[in-house]
């Protein structure tokens, strides 16, 4: 098994499995979201069980701006949650602070994730778009993949 098969393979149908949930938490509790520039951590409240779920995220600055792909679509929880809670949450991203994401419109959304892809290796195999692509590859899978800009409180 190739390191693209195993990474996908610790992500059954868009859901950590119990060694990616391990990973997960030795990156949010070390120092990664705190020192290196794309590493963060994104806190948000479950919709149904109101409790807070901490996820390891990728940050990509574009434009003067921080943004946040989901490398799973619209799967994801976080994505659910963090509509439900008006993309209100707290980032740990070089230090904790609350913030909002701000959900880009599908028109705005190709380069910026054209940009996500060059850093976050650790996406790209789960994504239906290589990093090398033609732009006009990512105008197609725009629709599929939600993207956030940061807005600090």
């Amino acid at each position: 098994m190739n390191r693209a098969e195993r990474m996908r393979s610790m992500y059954p149908d868009g859901r950590p499995n119990d060694e990616a949930r391990a990973i997960h938490r030795r990156y949010i509790a070390g120092p990664l979201p705190r020192i290196l520039p794309i590493a963060a951590v994104l806190e948000v409240r479950g919709r149904t069980s109101g409790a807070v779920t901490r996820i390891p995220i990728v940050t990509v600055r574009y434009h003067g701006d921080w943004y946040v792909v989901s490398m799973f679509g619209e799967k994801p929880q976080w994505v659910k949650n963090i509509r439900a809670a008006n993309g209100e949450g707290v980032l740990t991203h070089g230090r904790r602070r609350p913030g909002r994401l701000v959900e880009v419109a599908s028109d705005e959304r190709p380069s910026i994730i054209k940009r996500y892809l060059f850093f976050a290796l650790g996406a790209r195999p789960h994504m239906d778009v290589r990093w090398n692509d033609p732009p006009s590859a990512f105008v197609d899978v725009a629709d599929t993949y939600p993207v956030f800009r940061v807005d600090p409180r």
